[in-house]
């Protein structure tokens, strides 16, 4: 018999957000955030040592038998969310969350896992961002031991210290960074860079089976960027009421025009109820109970929220958001990025018709 999801926060859990939020206040400030996207390094290092080491954070789903902190999903999904608030240009959810479940499914990981929730490591699972749990992914050419071919879109490649590739013998190989060439893509979220990787004969360790890990991995992935897609909606809708409170027009603030109002009412609504399913996701991969439906509805939700609060913030903002110094343009090109990245929602929604059983005639 199933039960009913806990959405609520434990008192754990907001005193780890607090904690989040107080490094982040310290490392992440806006202007630091917008000059380094301007920077030939977008990573803040600083910031993923201090999330890593200094907090333990990256080990929040390693068993502590494997060396890590041996945590749920809720935990991660909070850090997640104090990461969006902050648009954090950190490779938390492609190496803590994505690369690690990868390798956590795989029988010969070896210390991998421990590696990785020390921070000592960082891991990139050589998928494309746009690619859905269930959907199909390229995979390179395994020969003679080593690995041929290319593989585009891969976000966080840049900073990964190992990458987890799939190959056509149907294994995951661990492959270190200096064996392959990573070449810089353009992308629209400067705090989340994409990346194609070129091998050529880079040897590569077997660490199991692909198709379970890259399942495991893209499902969490998916899920949990939700709570990403929730702090950013967060952020950008309370720093829309707090200017609109300060802003005033015919000697009169301007929120108090009902309009206004009326806009807001509607996203503060959007966002109580994306943050309902990103807590049902986070909650549902904690238990493994009912997983797949959970995520695939927080997904098939998530981005038009995100989007929608980030494009509002632009315009509430009177245009502001075209203005470079000002931080909202990354909260909109970081929205607009989620809103592709582990499948779409029209993609989470043909998923889900599938898994309720509603095909379509």
């Amino acid at each position: 018999m199933s039960t009913q999801p806990d959405l609520l926060y434990s008192q754990e859990e907001e005193a780890l957000r607090a904690a989040v939020r107080d490094l982040l206040a310290d490392h992440c400030d806006a202007p630091g955030v917008i000059a380094r996207t301007e920077s030939d390094a977008p990573h803040d290092l600083a910031a993923w040592k201090a999330l890593a080491d200094g907090m333990g954070l990256a080990g929040l789903l390693v068993p502590e038998d494997r060396g890590g902190q041996g945590a749920t999903h809720r935990e991660v999904a909070v850090v997640l969310e104090e990461l969006g608030r902050a648009v954090a240009p950190v490779p938390y959810l492609t190496s803590a969350v994505v690369a690690t479940e990868a390798v956590l499914a795989c029988a010969d990981a070896g210390d991998l896992p421990a590696e990785l929730a020390s921070g000592r490591r960082i891991g990139a699972l050589a998928v494309a961002l746009n690619i859905a749990p269930g959907a199909a992914y390229p995979v390179v050419r395994h020969e003679g031991g080593t690995l041929h071919g290319e593989l585009t879109g891969i976000a966080d490649a840049a900073v990964a210290d190992v990458l987890l590739v799939p190959a056509d013998d149907g294994g995951l190989y661990a492959v270190d960074a200096d064996a392959v060439t990573v070449t810089p893509q353009t992308s629209l979220d400067l705090t989340r860079p994409v990346a194609t990787v070129a091998l050529d004969g880079a040897p590569g360790r077997l660490l199991g089976d692909a198709e379970p890990a890259v399942r495991r991995a893209l499902r969490a992935g998916a899920g949990l960027l939700a709570s990403e897609q929730l702090g950013l909606a967060e952020w950008t809708l309370t720093e829309t009421v707090r200017h609109l409170k300060d802003r005033k027009q015919f000697n009169r603030p301007v929120g108090g025009f009902q309009a206004l109002k009326h806009r807001l009412a509607q996203l503060w609504l959007e966002v109580v109820n994306l943050r309902a399913a990103a807590r049902a996701a986070a909650d549902a991969l904690a238990t493994g109970e009912d997983a797949d439906v959970a995520v695939a509805v927080a997904q098939a939700y998530a981005a038009s929220v995100a989007v929608h609060a980030a494009e509002e913030a632009v315009q509430l903002h009177g245009g502001i958001g075209m203005t470079w110094e000002h931080p909202v343009h990354l909260y909109l090109k970081r929205a607009k990025a989620d809103s592709i990245a582990y499948g779409t929602a029209g993609a989470h929604r043909q998923a889900l018709a599938e898994l309720v059983d509603l095909r379509a005639p």
